[in-house]
């Protein structure tokens, strides 16, 4: 029994993941070589495996931090209304910010606290995404990093989660739909 009887299929392997996390961290570790004071910020909850995968694939000095922001409202899509619920432990004024997200849809999250930390006087941010989804895309936001492409479906798994679950699967798989139209 438990979780993976829910997944209809895997999309992404562990090795997949790690290899795609590996060479994330090349690129930015490449693209960052020559600055100083780089944060790493990951959005909560689900960002958090991610991070801390593509931070120690990172060859670079730098910092970590955490913000978590929701959407109102419960479901599979997002309500456009965000809500920080957990701001940075330390300033980013003249620090080097890329925002470390596990999944890129909407674009509400990011759009939003891209606006709020731009406000803070950062050199530079970028994004990076381990799952890029543009099909869903309401506001103009790309990703300068990104693992996957990944279909509209519901993908749980590495972080991701349905109701606060399967964030603990080692893989990204499709989540039966009779699971979430009960």
């Amino acid at each position: 029994m438990g979780m993976d009887q829910d997944i209809l299929e895997i999309l992404y392997s562990e090795e997949e993941l790690k290899r795609r996390v590996a060479v994330l961290g090349e690129q930015i570790s490449r693209d960052y070589a020559d600055k100083d004071n780089v944060v790493l910020v990951g959005i909560l909850r689900g960002s958090y495996i991610f991070m801390a995968d593509l931070s120690r694939s990172i060859t670079i000095p730098c910092r970590i931090d955490f913000m978590a922001a929701s959407s109102y409202g419960k479901g599979t899509s997002s309500s456009g209304q965000i809500e920080i619920k957990k701001d940075l432990s330390d300033p980013i004024q003249n620090a080097h910010v890329i925002l470390v997200e596990d999944i890129l849809d909407s674009g509400n999250t990011l759009d939003y606290l891209t606006k709020i930390l731009t406000a803070r006087n950062p050199a530079s941010i970028r994004i990076c995404t381990l799952l890029d989804k543009p099909e869903r895309r309401v506001k103009p936001i790309t990703a300068d990093y990104y693992g996957f492409l990944v279909p509209d479906a519901f993908v749980v798994g590495y972080g991701l989660d349905y109701a606060e679950k399967y964030r603990n699967l080692p893989y990204i798989g499709i989540l039966k739909p009779e699971v979430y139209e009960k």
